[in-house]
């Protein structure tokens, strides 16, 4: 057996009959919703509960991420937005025209993850120029923590409902 066959049987191709990818998609959302602008989710939850100097803690750490994001935005933007849309549009063509359901599965994957990383340089945008702290930061960091989880309920949602679909047909 030659190992790209080997890969090929751990790996199923199959994507929506995988273990494997039901794994992946769980901790693709698991891990976006739990790091909200580079901050863990619990040190925004100690910082919310213990107060000063956690709050502190959680300031700094939200600003560092927050021009670092912005950083890589401005500098890299234009061919980052270039390469993440060619990359839709050839999963888009490959999920519709040629039916490749592996293609399927990462659309259902990517496609989601573009508003998210939308709405986190909105934040990030928006922790630079308002400079919140304390509290109002906790607020806006919760808030986008809820629209990241709701956008991957709705995603791991429809993924389902299609993969259900799929594996019917």
């Amino acid at each position: 057996m030659e190992w790209y066959s080997l890969i090929f049987l751990l790996i199923d191709m199959r994507s929506f009959s995988s273990l494997w990818y039901w794994i992946a998609l769980a901790v693709l959302w698991s891990s976006v919703s739990h790091w909200v602008l580079g901050v863990p989710f619990d040190l925004i939850n100690r910082a919310r509960r213990q107060g000063e100097g956690v709050a502190e803690d959680l300031a700094v750490l939200a600003r560092i991420n927050a021009r670092r994001m912005l950083y890589i935005s401005r500098n890299g933007g234009l061919w980052l937005i270039g390469i993440v849309f060619f990359v839709l549009t050839i999963l888009t063509l490959l999920s519709v025209l040629y039916q490749v359901e592996f293609a399927q599965a990462v659309l259902c994957m990517v496609a989601p993850m573009v508003l998210v990383g939308y709405l986190t340089l909105r934040l990030a945008l928006r922790v630079e120029t308002d400079a919140p702290e304390g509290a109002a930061l906790v607020r806006l960091l919760m808030r986008h923590r809820f629209m990241v989880q709701l956008i991957g309920m709705i995603a791991i949602f429809v993924t389902a409902l299609f993969g259900m679909y799929h594996n019917i047909t």
